[in-house]
């Protein structure tokens, strides 16, 4: 039973929670012991606060999870973990994560609540109105790059926000991208949202998203406000790395049919990986180096 709940908690997904940490990185705080150990905190509430959602999230879709190929093996749908037992675990996690986001400060925890408020909705209506459903996710993201910023009480940058949103709703298109060509006839089925997407619609969105994430992405690097408040014009150094990952994880949708988990193409494609790796080493380098 503890396996399976672990596996229900998605500590894989976990990883997403790093963006919780772009305050802390790019505001400059990242030397000072007190905001790391906040910021440790907060991603450890946040990945409890994810967990919370993704049991909710396989409670309400286990009926269509038992149908699918990939995610039949799931611990609700699979009935390793039954559904009086879910509720209680994500109670439990839920409950945990938002005692320890009023112990940091109130603004953190408010932006925690809303974020499982936002999660709440999508697992019941939002997911199913076209758009909205990836705007939605891509949302989820900005709330955690805005708790990071609370959590440590640095201003929230209106950069952060608008860089945060483009990727994500990037990441959210290629990954219905994958799902509709992955699952073909029987995509609609399995997430009924799908039935609203066309590979078309979704590689014109892409192409829009894509074009904006890297754009935003230059003039955020370019910005004299930025250059001033970090204190250095050079991390325009780090443009290459994020032009070739967005790149990269076209390719991987297009010609590997892959993107459907984020995460696991971060994880399992070295090419990216290490890409990954050299943007954030050449974000510190010229942010507390150089």
């Amino acid at each position: 039973m503890l396996k399976s709940l672990v596996k229900l908690a998605r500590p894989s997904q976990w990883l997403k929670n790093g963006v919780v940490l772009a305050a802390l990185v790019f505001s400059g705080e990242a030397i000072h012991t007190s905001a790391l150990e906040v910021a440790a905190l907060a991603v450890a509430i946040f990945c409890l606060l994810s967990s919370s959602v993704y049991v909710l999230n396989d409670l309400v879709d286990r009926d269509k999870d038992r149908r699918h190929p990939l995610k039949k093996g799931r611990p609700i749908a699979s009935g390793r973990v039954s559904p009086a037992t879910a509720i209680l675990f994500c109670a439990l996690l839920l409950v945990v994560a938002l005692a320890g986001a009023w112990f940091i400060n109130w603004s953190f925890f408010i932006i925690s609540l809303g974020y499982f408020v936002l999660n709440f909705s999508y697992s019941f209506w939002l997911k199913n109105v076209v758009i909205v459903d990836a705007m939605s996710i891509a949302v989820g993201f900005v709330l955690r790059a805005y708790a990071g910023a609370y959590a440590i009480e640095v201003p929230a940058s209106k950069w952060l926000m608008i860089n945060t949103l483009f990727l994500a709703l990037f990441l959210a298109f290629g990954k219905r991208r994958h799902e509709l060509v992955f699952l073909e006839g029987d995509a609609a089925s399995h997430r009924t949202i799908l039935s609203k997407y066309s590979p078309y619609l979704l590689d014109q969105l892409i192409g829009i998203v894509t074009a904006s994430v890297v754009v935003v992405y230059m003039l955020y690097t370019f910005s004299p406000e930025v250059s001033i408040k970090l204190g250095t014009e050079n991390l325009f150094l780090t443009i290459p790395f994020v032009i070739y990952g967005i790149f990269r994880y076209l390719y991987l949708i297009h010609q590997e049919e892959k993107g459907g988990s984020p995460t696991r193409v971060l994880i399992s494609d070295r090419p990216i990986l290490v890409n990954v790796i050299l943007w954030l080493a050449t974000v510190v380098l010229v942010l507390y180096i150089a």
